[in-house]
């Protein structure tokens, strides 16, 4: 089907540029009524592929987008895309319509005279305010949404962990029991201390290095995330959390998981996406595909950005509890 989809482009294409060569062939010639009357069943013809494609888009197209949010602030983040593309889109089908309906309609013809209409201030008021009021609405929802996820003042003992960044893998660092993760800097970096952390920093430590994130189910996560060489970008995409790394200077986000990685496994959205994922890959010979969440680099960094990732596993408290007591502090593994 995808195939078949990307035929159908072609095919609009080719035949949007076979219209333009007609069109600039008309600059010599007088079009007459009879092709007038082609062009405007032509537009009719293409309001219905258009519509077509549309349709195939929002139908079998859904398997490439995200399941639901997997924490608790992304969902308003899912809500202002949903409000956002069903604007658009009925604001699409409308228009669309109009645009190729009256050009069938009004139609050139030697026997009917255009008509001219002066401006109306009242039409353009519409025009104007609508579109504004919407944007400021929208935009009024989109900055709550971020000061939600980047106020981390009101969180109440929320877990602290640095995502530190380089070409090309990703480091995490867990605060101690203080809860506070001692400082870093790149000038720190040997050896062992691969994350350039002050060891002379007693908040330092307590602070627990591993190579795979976990996270307890209905606790707020405070991330703070550092870069080593160059610009990263933290994008966690079922959570709806996206932050740049930036050299010399700590970011930061939080947001609280509300699906273990069992628990998202066993949606039925999700279920289906990895069907069809297994599909393909099993078409290829690759082996079998299961979910994770994964903290992916969204910005081209490298050679090797595309297999820039780490795992992220979402369990419940308990055992998140006791996978954390599991993990050495930094000051029992660097002397």
């Amino acid at each position: 089907m995808l195939a078949l989809f990307y035929i159908f482009i072609g095919v609009a294409i080719g035949v949007s540029f076979w219209q333009i060569t007609r069109i600039l062939n008309f600059r010599s010639v007088i079009a007459t009524d009879e092709d007038n009357t082609k062009q405007g069943k032509n537009a009719l013809y293409f309001m219905a592929f258009l519509y077509a494609i549309m349709i195939y888009c929002l139908i079998f197209m859904n398997v490439i987008m995200l399941p639901e949010s997997a924490s608790i602030e992304g969902e308003h983040d899912d809500n202002l895309f949903n409000i956002t593309f069903w604007l658009i889109g009925i604001v699409q089908f409308i228009m669309q319509f109009l645009i190729f309906y009256f050009t069938f309609k009004y139609k050139g013809n030697k026997n009917r005279k255009a008509k001219f209409y002066a401006d109306s201030h009242k039409l353009e008021a519409i025009w104007t305010i609508t579109p504004a009021v919407v944007l400021v609405v929208l935009i009024g929802y989109g900055l709550w949404q971020w000061n939600n996820v980047m106020d981390l003042s009101d969180a109440e003992d929320p877990i602290v962990i640095e995502v530190y960044s380089q070409q090309f893998r990703w480091d995490a660092r867990y605060a101690g029991e203080d809860n506070t993760l001692g400082l870093g800097n790149v000038n720190y970096i040997k050896g062992l201390n691969t994350m350039g952390v002050d060891m002379n920093d007693r908040n330092s430590q307590d602070d627990k290095q591993v190579t795979e994130l976990y996270l307890p189910k209905g606790k707020k996560i405070h991330f703070k995330f550092r870069s080593q060489d160059v610009l990263h970008s933290a994008y966690m995409p079922h959570f709806r959390a996206q932050m740049n790394c930036v050299p010399g200077m700590v970011t930061e986000f939080g947001f609280t998981p509300k699906y273990t990685t069992e628990e998202m496994r066993a949606l039925p959205e999700v279920i289906n996406k990895t069907k069809g994922i297994n599909k393909i890959r099993k078409a290829k010979g690759e082996d079998p595909y299961i979910f994770d969440y994964l903290l992916l680099c969204n910005k081209i960094c490298g050679a090797s950005h595309y297999n820039m990732q780490m795992k992220i596993t979402v369990v419940e408290q308990d055992e998140y509890d006791k996978w954390i007591a599991e993990q050495p502090t930094l000051a029992s593994v660097i002397k």
